[in-house]
């Protein structure tokens, strides 16, 4: 990886002020990073790119503010999407191949937030195919390489954003999280990343897979970025003060999350537990009852009844140029095998009506309330984990997902359960947010804080505080 240039290096908040003050120009900002995701365009985290329109929004901005017209709160900051969130002026792959030239009448209503508030659509981030896995693998655009070791995978399905941030292509993104999608790359390439709580961010003109589930949310280098990116979001003041540590209550439920970490893993977390304490936090270790066995009920049932449902509603109301069943016949092998096991009508696994009923109306609330009551009874501001289980593991020789292995300490544990046990608080709907705090063997370790439902804001607090005393993690290097 070539040296980088200066501007590269700005946070999402360093760059708007530097913009806005003057001691930047919109235009050369926006020209470093798209060097940048020229010099390396074989990490492959881009699906669409247009370097002209990025250029000529810049010096928009900049005609603004040398004009004294008023500028945005993200005035001249250019920032990639995922390839589910629509625009009118690209188009949203959701990185197959039969979506390859679809285009919404309308920008997302993220879109329209973000771009009123001066953000430039910098471009289309790759990712896993229909969001349906978490290597991002992708058999039609290519596979998304890991900065920090190419030959690793970034984490997914919004791999491609975590990937862009990370090398400095951009200073912050936009993913989406069904089941880990903004969290799991978050961590694997050294990110920060903000799961909100469900309902939060509106989802109208973006892709869905189990909406019940769906989240959009930012990732970006520092933890300020994601505050201020969600205030434009949500429309909430922007969060800008680290909470006091001393006292806090954070929980930590060592059976489920820290069962069998990778050795490096268990070092870094012991490490934060360590920093943690020194910083007056109060560690609270206790058990989440029932916890696995909820979840068993809940993720996959709604995740796969839903998919086909509110897949097929979308591409109809959206004038998309295929329906579900054609879609589905254009997928990679893989993602197709996947489909044709558990979303399509018939599928060998597919979930019944009453399964569904179940999740929703009797394991869901059940499982909420679960948190609800942990939460409640331990005082608790937040639980803290480990994202996942091992840092990213090497890209796997079949780009089958979620049907490969890893080992962990010498033990075989299929990805699935290693990348998605530690995810646990999304399918309740609760806000989490990532932050990097270690390396091990030269690969960033990401750690995860839980809230309770609709304490977002307190979240951001915790993590600024949070980011000031854990270990922070190097730039990539090739």
């Amino acid at each position: 990886m070539s040296a980088t240039n200066p501007l590269n290096e700005l946070s999402a908040a360093e760059a708007v002020t530097a913009i806005r003050r003057g001691d930047v120009s919109a235009e050369s900002y926006a020209r470093a990073l798209l060097n940048r995701c020229s010099q390396l365009k074989d990490l492959n985290a881009f699906i669409s790119l247009n370097q002209d329109a990025v250029l000529e929004a810049a010096r928009n901005i900049d005609q603004q503010r040398t004009g004294g017209k008023p500028i945005g709160a993200l005035a001249g900051l250019p920032i990639p999407l995922k390839d589910i969130i629509g625009t009118t002026s690209m188009p949203m792959t959701c990185g197959t191949r039969s979506l390859r030239s679809f285009r919404l009448k309308e920008d997302s209503t993220i879109w329209q937030r973000l771009s009123q508030s001066g953000a430039i659509l910098l471009g289309k981030n790759n990712q896993h195919e229909m969001s349906l896995g978490w290597t991002s693998a992708n058999q039609v655009y290519g596979v998304v390489r890991n900065p920090y070791d190419p030959a690793r995978i970034p984490g997914g399905s919004s791999g491609g954003t975590a990937v862009a941030v990370s090398a400095r292509m951009a200073p912050a993104g936009i993913g989406a999280d069904t089941n880990g999608s903004i969290r799991i790359p978050a961590a694997m390439c050294g990110v920060t990343g903000l799961r909100p709580t469900h309902g939060r961010y509106p989802s109208a003109g973006v892709m869905p897979l189990a909406p019940s589930l769906d989240t959009l949310g930012p990732m970006a280098r520092r933890v300020y970025d994601l505050c201020l990116l969600d205030s434009v979001v949500s429309g909430d003041p922007i969060v800008s003060s680290p909470m006091d540590l001393t006292g806090v209550r954070i929980g930590v439920s060592r059976e489920y999350y820290f069962t069998n970490l990778d050795e490096g893993v268990q070092r870094v977390m012991d490490a934060v537990l360590l920093r943690l304490r020194e910083a007056g936090a109060l560690v609270v270790e206790a058990e989440i009852p029932d916890l696995a066995a909820l979840l068993a009920k809940v993720t996959v049932p709604i995740l796969y009844y839903e998919a086909r449902r509110s897949i097929t509603r979308f591409l109809a109301e959206h004038d998309a140029p295929v329906d579900f069943a054609g879609l589905v016949s254009q997928l990679s092998p893989e993602i197709r095998k996947q489909a044709e096991e558990w979303v399509i009508e018939g599928a060998s696994n597919e979930i019944s009506d009453q399964a569904y009923q179940d999740a929703i109306q009797k394991y869901r609330p059940a499982l909420q309330e679960t948190w609800r009551n942990y939460f409640s009874e331990h005082r608790l501001r937040a639980v803290l984990s480990p994202v996942v289980r091992m840092p990213a593991p090497r890209s796997p020789q079949s780009l089958t997902s979620p049907g490969f292995d890893v080992v962990i300490n010498g033990t075989v544990v299929p990805a699935r359960v290693a990348f998605t046990r530690n995810i646990a608080s999304s399918s309740a709907g609760l806000p989490s947010i990532v932050l990097p705090a270690g390396m091990t063997s030269g690969l960033p370790v990401g750690i995860e804080f839980d809230g309770p439902a609709a304490s977002d804001r307190d979240l951001l607090s915790l993590a600024l505080a949070v980011e000031r005393v854990v270990e922070s993690n190097p730039a990539p290097t090739l």
